[in-house]
């Protein structure tokens, strides 16, 4: 009998390609997973805030923050997926110091409720980690008439951050972590259109909001320069996560039975997705770092329009003015030009 007699057998030759297959996408698969941060630091005195905390990157990055001792609140919209991601967190980690809190990033209603009661709570805060997102919606507006991209992704971490601006202060060093993606350097700022009521394109309004979370954090960091906080943003990769819910191609069955399968190998676990995440926030290195782009721990450039000093100056005073609104009308903004006049515009409107 030959060594390669195996293969007069049908069966045994096609064990063998299916085991050679799943082999080798193992193997692509370790090898996707980028960056790992493996320092290890305790983090038993520090008070961390995770938006979008209940699933995917947001729990995994939740679940490493506890195991290193961290007090965690997760700030999020489902209480019921919340309370149970909690539990498990807890049991998982024996750190009871993980805490649930409703935060709705479509409301400011609800990131202000989010904000006094935390307040109530702590006097200090060490790390706010902006995690939570949607993609690729049907058009739809939050509470306040925001289409809901741009409105949860940009704005509702724009008003939660300043509001926990005092606090951050307050328990410097501390840092901000934008989770922005790799879809920005595709993103544009429609400064004549920055709610998408004139038109919507489900991917433009994504990366519209990513880039907007990068031009948010370079604007951010030249505004805290010299006050112990950083502010920086990453991309964590192409992640397997529930953000997909909306792509229909990657939800019916067809995707499911076939697709997904093929595209397995080339995306990130949810824990591998987190890891970028969590460098940011712990590494010791990055302590006076602000400003920057990650990705896979490591810090990479961003797109040219992501430092367009003029677009993030405009973006900054649009959203300021829409947060701080409390009964949202009609609203012009200008870029000013360097001769100070008015050179774009863009309206809001509910």
């Amino acid at each position: 009998m030959t060594v390669f007699a195996f293969l007069k057998s049908r069966p045994l030759f096609w064990l063998s390609v299916t085991g050679t297959a799943v082999g080798g996408a193992c193997f692509v698969k370790d090898l996707m997973q980028g960056g790992q941060f493996t320092k290890n630091t305790d983090e038993t005195c520090k008070i961390v805030i995770v938006t979008g905390s209940n699933t995917g990157i947001g729990k995994e990055t939740v679940r490493e923050l506890a195991r290193r001792g961290a007090t965690v609140y997760m700030a999020c919209r489902d209480m019921e997926k919340c309370e149970e991601a909690r539990q498990e967190i807890v049991l998982e980690t024996q750190n009871k110091y993980v805490y649930c809190r409703q935060c709705d990033l479509a409301s400011m209603d609800s990131i202000r409720n989010f904000v006094a009661a935390f307040k109530r709570e702590q006097k200090k805060l060490d790390i706010l980690i902006n995690n939570a997102g949607v993609m690729r919606c049907p058009r739809s507006l939050t509470k306040d008439g925001f289409e809901m991209q741009i409105g949860v992704n940009h704005l509702g971490h724009f008003l939660l951050t300043n509001l926990m601006l005092d606090l951050l202060k307050k328990s410097r060093p501390s840092r901000i972590v934008v989770v922005s993606s790799l879809a920005h350097t595709r993103g544009e700022i429609n400064i004549g259109d920055l709610n998408s009521e004139l038109s919507y394109d489900e991917g433009k309004a994504y990366s519209q909001s990513k880039l907007a979370n990068v031009l948010f954090t370079q604007e951010l960091a030249k505004r805290l320069d010299g006050t112990g906080v950083t502010v920086n943003a990453l991309h964590p990769g192409i992640v397997d996560t529930e953000l997909f819910r909306h792509m229909g191609f990657f939800t019916n069955f067809f995707a499911g039975l076939f697709v997904k399968p093929l595209f397995w190998p080339f995306v990130k676990t949810p824990k591998s997705g987190a890891q970028t995440s969590l460098y940011v926030a712990l590494d010791p290195e990055l302590a006076s770092v602000s400003g920057k782009y990650f990705s896979d721990c490591q810090i990479t450039e961003a797109a040219p329009a992501a430092q367009d000093v003029t677009i993030a100056k405009w973006l900054w005073a649009v959203s300021e003015k829409w947060t701080r609104s409390e009964v949202i009308d009609i609203n012009k903004d200008s870029i000013s030009s360097s001769d100070g006049k008015d050179s774009n515009s863009s309206s809001k409107t509910t």
